[in-house]
């Protein structure tokens, strides 16, 4: 038997990483893909020995090549915090529409199924609560934000027209706020803010009164939701997250708390067209996939806690 091929895109990020371990775990021969922008090769660097994982130093903007038969197609390259894509603002609007141009041309010219992250932030600073998949987003086109929310929303489109018309095997998947091992130090979510701010003996930054609320899901919940609908036969868009919902202020007393650390929490001005809530209606999810997050925060707060120790030499 001969394994199934698939290409991981942003291979080297917090979430492709993490699809690379599953895919080699399954029986995958994986092909990792990133040029590194956002990625960092230590989070697969522990494959490198592996028959079954290859890897390219590739920008997907630029025409994909990739020889043999291909099976499977995850499209996760991207910038994917604020603090990036807002130092990144073309980058990001560019591997949105070019990037998911190229994939999905070679999905079709392999007859490989693609899958294409997209993100809880299409539906903008949603009017509706909890966000379903039919609600259509409160986006603003031209704000600082408008480059990573339309770069998504532009995704979706051409990968629906793709399915439409070509009749490539699409999968839609919107990720609401994810954590876990990986996460970078310094990529300025919520999380990783707090836990470097604490361990680092700086008080916690919460911007505005941190009314604004979030819900986070462990990644290898994630994870499990993504093979479950790589696996499935929807095309439509699928709500991927943990709907425990938590204000950002609950949320730093939460961290301090866990790292037993004393600071104050700090607060600043609300960043232009912060969402003021999200929260995912996964109904589809259990309905279609059987899926819903295991692990509970107090325990996936534990484990990323204890990675982000090590990273910072506190461990």
């Amino acid at each position: 038997m001969t394994k199934k091929r698939v290409l991981i895109t942003g291979a080297a990020g917090f979430l492709g990483s993490h699809l690379c371990d599953r895919f080699i775990k399954e029986g995958f021969h994986v092909i990792g893909m990133d040029n590194l922008l956002t990625g960092n090769i230590k989070n697969i660097e522990h494959l490198f020995p592996l028959k079954e994982f290859e890897y390219f130093h590739h920008d997907v903007t630029k025409f994909v090549h990739v020889p043999g038969e291909l099976d499977y197609i995850l499209h996760f390259a991207s910038p994917a915090s604020p603090i990036d894509y807002l130092k990144m603002p073309i980058q990001t609007l560019k591997v949105g529409s070019l990037g998911t141009h190229n994939l999905l041309g070679l999905a079709k010219e392999k007859n490989a199924r693609i899958l294409v992250a997209s993100t809880s932030e299409v539906y903008g600073d949603p009017n509706v609560h909890p966000q379903p998949e039919e609600y259509w987003g409160n986006v603003n086109p031209v704000g600082p934000r408008g480059v990573y929310d339309e770069a998504k929303r532009f995704m979706e489109s051409i990968t629906m027209a793709y399915h439409n018309f070509h009749g490539v095997d699409t999968r839609i998947i919107r990720i609401f706020n994810t954590y876990g091992p990986r996460m970078r130090l310094d990529d300025g979510r919520a999380l990783p803010a707090f836990m470097s701010q604490a361990l680092t003996g700086q008080d916690l930054t919460v911007f505005g009164d941190g009314s604004q609320t979030r819900s986070f899901c462990y990644v290898a919940d994630l994870v499990e939701g993504i093979f479950r609908l790589l696996m499935s036969d929807y095309h439509m868009p699928v709500n991927i997250g943990n709907p425990a919902e938590i204000t950002l202020l609950e949320f730093a007393e939460e961290i301090i708390k866990l790292t037993g650390t004393k600071q104050k929490i700090v607060f600043q001005p609300l960043p232009k067209d912060d969402p003021k809530q999200r929260k995912p209606d996964i109904t589809k999810a259990k309905a279609l996939l059987g899926w819903e997050p295991k692990v509970d925060r107090a325990e996936g707060l534990k484990i990323t806690y204890e990675y982000f120790k090590q990273a910072l030499g506190k461990a």
